[in-house]
């Protein structure tokens, strides 16, 4: 029977606030508090998430969770973020309904984790596929890219957005995604040329000059040093828990990933770095001879090395710094700027090309991940938006009032779409609807979005008016329209009712929001709701010849001038929330409401005045009420029944009925009040809190009882279960004995038997052995007796055959001699005239084949090396001698050369070049013969000690060791990291793997070293090229002769680079920085010991003392 678990079992507090019983802020917060000690960050107020960050990992996000809450009711396990997804994703599959789901909270409450949490989800469960991953893949990796470019490091968090993004996801009818579109508002791009104390620039500027590497910052004319930049902040430049350098990486990886060109991501890189040059220009003022100031740029080298980067001409942007032109119908009118003005248009520039360049770049992840498919798609939008923001101390200025306005129209969607829900299922289950009282917060976003008399009407109509406009006659004029309004206060207005109210000072004024009263600043309103940017400068843009400005600056071509005053920043935010509603009010929401527990960022702390504003403002007791109204609680009749049935004798264990008719029955045994629960056409709706409790309580109670009697049945079948075993035991322990018994009685009869059979055996066989023998002595007789009549026959057989033979071999030997005279008397006269020549022939053959055949027999080893040869037997034949000697240890080593590898024939090419360079000539040079050139001593790409550094060197590593660095004030030396690559010499940090110097090849002139055994060698580079402004390397190594052979060969066998010379002297100069030093090596061991000693004798004398070798 499968075990169905409940929201409500084993619950720690109250896991939906709904069921809060009393309802009050102080019991609200006891239970979060409740929660959140016991690791439950996650509380539901009816369908409505809230997550307190617990700013630490949490076990609670394995991919086992993801298969437990997958396809399960949304009240069926403790309350949990995967929930909400997984309840909007069936819906979404199955019911067909567009979702989406806000999240909300101010900064640092976990809202970007929310959004990363619920789209990890979503991809777990989809389908899978290779495109399928592709497109999650795609999605999830969007997410790095816009963090490094809208997200930085603030006083309430180190990854805090300073953006608010919608992302529609869209869905095939499968459920498989195919793709998104990713809505940004509100970019902070103010932050780009100020951040206030104890807060970062945007992550992208720090991960850039931290990560990038040299070749790329070169390219980009760009330093590591942080200080050098007047855009970022230097207090918190380096952030605790953030690696720059490697999210650097990581954003570069998932660019790639979402479908960024190379070319496109390098002009990304050069527009960042554009931003930085352009925070270090500066100006100065002068005067003019008509009285008049104008500004001047200081030093123009950043703004040399910005215009090369952006292809723009460097006089058409210094010009757009020093004037501005006014065009009025066909009037067009050049103006100086002063220093201020100048320093307005380079921080306007800087933020607009931010701004526009992160437009661009959801634009351009939109382009990579939009749905291919023209068919009609479900989509899932998910909102991560800035929550509702109250400073201290009256520092909200415009940026909050658009943020709080935001959130103004969320909260009055929320309320209506809460409301509706509730409605329709009311209507859905035939219950009927009563009105509910609430707090209706449409007259608070008219007072700000009216478009007659609304605040930011109002700040449109001040920007737009001519003459003079500040923020105070822009404060005159809400003076003026809204005094009377009584959700407004200012010092003037009607509702502030005390003149002498301190608190409210004179260039402020407060709005009654629906989560409190909060009190702006009307400083910096009409500048940033203008946010102008001169033409001059936008067409000085439009000029450049890179090709990504042309697309961020379209209205600088002068082929389509427009005098139309661009729209205000806050008329483009009304529109783009507008539209944000709109698309809202279409699709069914889901709520995660994020709070923050404490401003220290710390776990285990839960400060309540800091949580308790964050609840007003989120309206969250407002929300309990609003779900508490009607019904506060409700369930489908089969679990309900499922739940409560052994509450009633009729319903247990098994109710045979429909489960309304079970439900109707137990509520009946129960005599709950019937005004207290109604029936719905599938579920049973309970009216208060505590008559849900009263059920839980008499269903623990029955529990208990059900536990007792279990264990009670559990105990008897257990018992008896012991006995039956005990008496089958005995049954088959009797019956093992009696086998036991009987087996022991066989075995003695078996014995006593074999002995019987034995002694019969043994008698038989006796008897049979003396037949057998006498039988046998009869055979041999006979045997014997024919043997010796044999033998003599074939004796005498053997005399007479012995006989004829002599008689034969006699005749033949005559018949030979006879034969041998008549040739001797036939040739005698030919042989006394030739004897002597053929004899010699004759002879010198014999030699000849006596010669080779004791050469095959006495033939040397195959070695090479094997030196031994016979000995010429004969003085003629020297010559022949030699010169097979020659021909086959030629042969033989031919045959050895054939068995090399190439790797082998590399290192003997080597060993012979160090031959022909050391040999007779360096003492060292003997004891390197017998160690093989191994290369690779560290075998860095196997040492996981050594794994960032291996990750920083791209090329192959032709050789790595460990060398001593000799210090050039004293002469101690310190260790080093010595790596030859093909074109570069690297010398990196021992300890921590850092590179310390880079040396390219083709900058290296010579290398020096002494005629002794020590193993210093100087590296001597080339005067004038880049790498010799410190001067060169004097360094100490145990495998010299390997090294500086090894660097020899780099230049013999590459065509481009001149052979390096190597130089051979127990004297040689030393360039250390602007001194040349004589590096002086001589004999005799150090006082302290038997090494190598060097010490700077003077400023142009180092000497190094090399033990005497015996």
């Amino acid at each position: 029977m499968e075990v169905k678990t409940s929201l409500l079992d084993n619950m720690i507090g109250v896991g939906d606030m709904v069921l809060l019983e009393p309802l009050s802020e102080d019991s609200f917060l006891e239970n979060l508090k409740n929660r959140f000690d016991h690791n439950e960050i996650y509380t539901y107020i009816g369908s409505v998430v809230i997550s307190m960050n617990p700013y630490r990992s949490l076990p609670i996000y394995t991919p086992d969770k993801v298969e437990e809450y997958r396809n399960r009711n949304f009240y069926e396990l403790s309350p949990h973020i995967y929930a909400l997804a997984d309840e909007a994703y069936r819906s979404l599959r199955d019911q067909d309904k567009d979702q989406c789901i806000l999240i909300t909270g101010e900064s640092g409450a976990g809202k970007t984790e929310a959004s990363k949490l619920v789209m990890s989800y979503v991809a777990a469960v989809c389908g899978k596929g290779q495109e399928v991953n592709k497109v999650k893949e795609q999605l999830l990796q969007s997410n790095p890219v816009l963090e490094a470019f809208g997200n930085a490091k603030t006083v309430r968090n180190d990854n805090s957005s300073r953006f608010g993004k919608y992302m529609d996801i869209e869905f095939d009818f499968k459920g498989d995604p195919l793709g998104g579109v990713i809505s940004n508002y509100l970019l902070e791009k103010s932050r780009v040329v100020k951040q206030p104390r104890g807060e970062r620039n945007f992550h992208i500027f720090y991960q850039l000059l931290s990560g990038a590497s040299d070749d790329t910052l070169k390219k980009l004319k760009l330093d590591r040093d942080f200080s050098k930049y007047n855009y970022l902040s230097l207090d918190s430049a380096v952030v605790s828990g953030l690696d720059d350098a490697t999210n650097f990486r990581t954003v570069r990886n998932a660019m790639q990933i979402v479908g960024f060109m190379e070319d496109e991501l390098q002009s990304v890189l050069e527009l960042v770095a554009a931003v930085l040059k352009l925070g270090n220009i500066e100006f100065k003022p002068e005067s003019r001879c008509n009285g008049t100031d104008e500004s001047r740029i200081k030093d123009k080298n950043d703004l040399k090395e910005m215009c090369e980067l952006l292809g723009i001409e460097q006089s058409v942007l210094e010009r757009a710094f020093s004037y501005r032109t006014v065009e009025a119908k066909m009037e067009k009118v050049s103006t100086t700027l002063n220093v201020a003005q100048a320093y307005y248009a380079r921080d306007a520039l800087a933020k607009n090309l931010y701004s526009r360049l992160f437009s661009w770049l959801v634009t351009r992840i939109n382009e990579s991940i939009k749905a291919q498919a023209k068919t009609r798609h479900k989509v899932m939008g998910v909102l991560d938006i800035y929550g509702f923001e109250i400073f201290e101390e009256g520092d909200n200025s415009f940026e909050q009032f658009i943020i709080n306005y935001c959130n103004e129209k969320l909260q009055q969607i929320f309320i209506e779409l809460t409301l509706r829900e509730e409605q329709e299922e009311y209507v859905r289950e035939g219950i009927e609807w009563t009105n509910i009282e609430y707090f209706n917060n449409a007259i608070i976003c008219d007072l700000i979005e009216n478009n007659q008399n609304g605040i930011m009407a109002m700040l449109d109509e001040e920007c737009l008016r001519p003459g003079t406009v500040t923020d105070e006659t822009f404060l005159d004029k809400l003076n003026t329209v809204c005094a009377e309004h009584q959700h407004f206060e200012s010092r003037l207005s009607k509702n502030s009712k005390f003149l002498n109210d301190h608190s409210l000072p004179h260039n402020c004024f407060r709005i009654q929001h629906y989560a409190g009263k909060v009190l702006y600043r009307v400083e910096g309103f009409v500048d940033k709701n203008n946010d102008l940017l001169y033409r001059d400068l936008s067409q000085a843009m439009y000029k450049a010849n890179h090709s990504l400005i042309k697309q961020l600056f379209p209205e600088g071509n002068p082929a389509k001038v427009n005098l139309k005053r661009p729209p205000t920043a806050g008329f483009q935010f009304k529109a783009s929330v507008g539209t944000l509603m709109s698309n809202l009010q279409t699709k069914n929401p889901n709520y995660i409401r994020c709070i923050k527990p404490n401003d220290k960022k710390a776990s285990h702390v839960f400060t309540e005045s800091l949580v308790c504003h964050q609840v007003r403002y989120l309206g969250l007791m407002e929300n309990v009420r609003v779900r508490r109204a009607g019904y506060a609680f409700r369930q489908a009749y089969e679990p309900c029944l499922e739940r409560y049935k052994m509450l009633c004798k009729k319903t247990w264990p098994h109710w045979r009925g429909p489960a309304r008719e079970g439900v109707e029955v137990l509520m009946a045994d129960l005599q709950v009040p019937t005004e207290e629960f109604s029936y719905g056409r599938s579920k049973i709706f309970i009216r208060n809190p505590r008559t849900l409790f009263f059920l839980e309580e008499r269903r623990k109670q029955c529990l208990q009882d059900l536990a007792t009697l279990i264990q009670k049945i559990y105990r008897g079948w257990k018992c008896r279960i012991q006995f039956l075993l005990l008496k089958k035991s005995q049954i088959v322990v009797a019956a093992w004995y009696r086998r036991y018994a009987q087996q022991q009685k066989y075995q003695k009869i078996k014995r006593a038997t074999t002995v019987v059979q034995s002694y019969t055996r043994g008698w038989q066989a006796r008897k049979l052995l003396r037949e057998l023998k006498y039988q046998k002595r009869c055979e041999e007789a006979v045997t014997t007796i024919t043997a010796y009549w044999h033998g003599t026959q074939a004796r005498r057989e053997l005399r007479r055959l012995k006989e004829e033979a002599r008689r034969k071999h006699a005749v033949a030997v005559i018949w030979a001699y006879w034969q041998g005279l008549k040739v001797r008397r036939e040739y005698r006269k030919f042989f006394r005239a030739n004897a002597g020549k053929k004899i010699y022939d004759f002879t010198i053959q014999r030699i000849l084949q006596k010669y080779f055949l004791g050469l095959k027999s006495n033939i040397p080893s195959m070695s090479p090396i094997d030196k031994n040869w016979p000995a010429r037997p004969y003085f003629f034949l020297e010559g022949v001698h030699a010169e097979l000697r020659r021909i086959f240890h030629l042969w033989r080593c031919k045959k050895y050369r054939s068995q090399f590898t190439e790797e082998k024939k590399v290192v003997y090419e080597e060993k012979l070049e160090a031959s022909e360079l050391f040999k007779d000539k360096k003492a060292l040079y003997p004891s390197s013969v017998s160690q093989p050139f191994k290369g690779d001593y560290l075998e860095i790409s196997k040492n996981p000690k050594y794994q960032k550094l291996s990750s920083v060197v791209d090329e192959k590593i032709l050789l790595s060791d460990m060398v001593n660095k000799i210090n050039r004030a004293n002469g101690k030396c310190s260790a080093r990291i010595f790596l030859l690559t093909k074109k570069n010499v690297i010398l990196a940090d021992q300890k921590t793997g850092q590179v310390k110097a880079s040396l390219p090849l083709l900058d290296l002139a010579s290398v020096s070293v002494s005629t002794q055994s020590d193993g210093f060698f100087a590296l001597k580079l080339k005067e004038g090229s880049s790498s010799a402004v410190k001067g060169d390397f004097l360094l100490s190594s145990e495998h010299l002769i390997e090294i500086t052979t090894k660097l020899h060969r780099m230049g013999a066998t590459t065509a481009d680079r001149e052979q390096l010379y190597i130089d051979i002297s127990d004297e040689f100069l030393v360039q250390f920085k602007q001194d040349k030093v004589c590096v002086k090596f001589i004999q005799g061991g150090p006082k302290n010991g038997n090494g190598v000693s060097c010490k700077r004798k003077n400023n142009r004398l180092l000497e190094v003392s090399v033990p005497t070798t015996p």
